[in-house]
């Protein structure tokens, strides 16, 4: 009693239970907000409609230079070697159309083209195409790199399915 007189106080030592909660704000997202959706993804092939794979391999370029058929138009070329199956696209820009910032640009604008001419032609014939630029192609726009492209993919292989006009 006499440490109480002196203003000590009897304090138990007691540690945090192991259950409390962390203090941690909420993250801050809406729970009403779309997010991914739940179920399983989707299974089976995709559609085909604007699928435009790669000329990776080899041998496809050797066949193109060999056995394809060429078409030009403006300081475009086309090289296409018909197959069975998918279209397969592969682009050759050269350094001396211009720095990486114009090649990407030109090769962006050719994809974007291959596939509105794949869309609104009925698509294009199957096969491989080798699609070749000169320097003079940095200068063009979209459209005319466009026009330019579906007259030599025409010239290229003049059939009606392949969505080009002489």
């Amino acid at each position: 009693m006499a440490e109480e007189a002196q203003g000590e106080a009897h304090v138990p030592t007691e540690q945090a239970s192991p259950v409390d909660p962390a203090r941690v704000p909420p993250p801050d997202e809406d729970a009403r907000r779309a997010g991914h959706r739940p179920g399983p993804p989707a299974e089976g092939p995709r559609s085909p409609v604007g699928l435009i794979g790669r000329v990776n391999d080899r041998a496809t370029f050797d066949a193109l230079r060999r056995e394809g058929r060429r078409g030009r138009r403006g300081p475009m070329t086309v090289v296409h070697l018909p197959g069975t199956g998918e279209v397969r696209v592969a682009y050759a820009i050269g350094r001396k159309v211009g720095p990486a910032v114009v090649r990407n640009r030109l090769r962006r604008r050719l994809r974007e083209a291959v596939r509105d001419l794949d869309r609104t032609t009925g698509g294009l014939a199957p096969g491989a195409y080798l699609i070749t630029l000169r320097p003079e192609a940095a200068r063009l726009g979209y459209h005319d790199l466009r026009r330019d492209l579906e007259q030599a993919i025409g010239a290229a292989n003049p059939t009606p399915s392949s969505g080009g006009s002489r």
